[in-house]
């Protein structure tokens, strides 16, 4: 367990670091709107790589898609269209 806390706490670091470079600058040039943006892509990237390094599981968008078109295929199995 220790080292998957390590390996988040890691993340968490690289992002402060990178935070410590970009927002002061955008900051004082006064870039709102990138700044938002920034803040909610970073946000959503260190909790995506957290996730991932304790070992849970992030879903693809091909699993998604497989799970919308699996009635239809399982459907058309059923009455004989496909094998």
């Amino acid at each position: 367990m220790l080292p998957k806390i390590v390996n988040v706490l890691g993340i968490l670091l690289v992002a402060a670091a990178i935070c410590m470079f970009e927002v002061p600058y955008m900051w004082k040039k006064g870039l709102k709107k990138e700044l938002w943006l920034f803040s909610i892509l970073l946000l959503l990237g260190v909790g995506i790589s957290s996730v991932r390094a304790l070992s849970g599981f992030i879903p693809t968008p091909l699993d998604w898609i497989t799970a919308v078109y699996r009635p239809f295929t399982d459907f058309l199995t059923h009455i004989g269209l496909i094998k």
